[in-house]
């Protein structure tokens, strides 16, 4: 699934093509993705400009004035920016192709062959914002935001006696991390992913904080991690997963002190660190 860093490398490329332009059509291709696609969009959209689009989470929002458009990636969803010549896509819509904006010039296509991806339109509240819809009024601290800092980290996890990296994984705490960045972030800390949050003092959250934002920034600097189906607005892939020292390494050498690097579930998921480098 798309995380923080590939939604943002997905932000930052549609957005320099596509802020201050117009839409002129709005084409669905299938009647629903994880939500039925909303009725009456293009009343909503046509003829309206593209004021910003920022992230939230792992959700996008494409301003438009009277409201937003949200759209979410799901498991193995991307964005395109597809040039138009004389009105007419560059690249003719494929089967997993389900939704489109036109705008001047340029076609915003969602693919989505798992169809666990979201559009919805989300009229602004009366303070002229989306962020009391129920999608969003729920998500945690952004991992990037000048809030999320060690003693922020340190106070939301008293009494706490879940272990660290599913804390980091929870988007009521802390929004966009995931599986990967979870797993990179605390072998770079130094710390065991098992270890309860509670259990973890001031002096190693002020370790892991900047660890976990120089994570995602390398990442998104590296345009994200193209495991599967993510490629980028303009059809490219990521190369983050070079750079791995430990997600999807298991039984490996350790990049630091040769170990193999272990595997175990947590919360569903898997977990890979290294039982050398990092510790409880």
């Amino acid at each position: 699934m798309p995380e923080l860093p590939e939604v943002e490398v997905t932000r930052r490329g549609i957005a320099a093509p596509l802020i201050g332009r117009r839409v002129c059509a709005v084409v669905a291709r299938v009647p629903r993705l994880r939500y039925p696609l909303p009725a009456g969009l293009a009343a909503h959209l046509v003829g309206r400009r593209l004021l910003d689009i920022r992230r939230r989470g792992k959700y996008l929002l494409l301003d438009f004035g009277t409201g937003h458009l949200l759209l979410h990636l799901g498991m193995s969803g991307s964005l395109r920016v597809l040039p138009q010549v004389a009105g007419a896509d560059v690249a003719p819509a494929q089967k997993h192709d389900h939704f489109d904006l036109l705008f001047d010039g340029f076609t915003l296509r969602l693919r989505d062959p798992r169809r666990f991806g979201a559009v919805l339109w989300l009229p602004a509240d009366e303070a002229g914002t989306v962020d009391s819809h129920p999608l969003l009024a729920g998500l945690g601290i952004e991992p990037l935001s000048a809030e999320f800092t060690p003693a922020w980290l340190y106070a939301a996890t008293r009494g706490c006696r879940t272990a660290i990296k599913p804390l980091l994984m929870d988007s009521h705490r802390v929004v966009g991390i995931g599986n990967i960045y979870a797993s990179e972030s605390l072998f770079r800390a130094g710390i065991d992913p098992r270890t309860p949050a509670a259990g973890i003092g001031p002096r190693r959250y002020a370790r892991l904080v900047p660890e976990i934002r120089a994570t995602l920034e390398a990442a998104i600097a590296a345009g994200g991690s193209s495991l599967r189906d993510f490629i980028h607005s303009d059809g490219g892939s990521g190369y983050f997963q070079q750079q791995y020292f430990v997600y999807g390494r298991s039984g490996e050498p350790c990049r630091v002190c040769g170990r193999p690097i272990h595997t175990l579930r947590q919360a569903q998921r898997a977990t890979f660190y290294c039982g050398h480098c990092q510790r409880r």
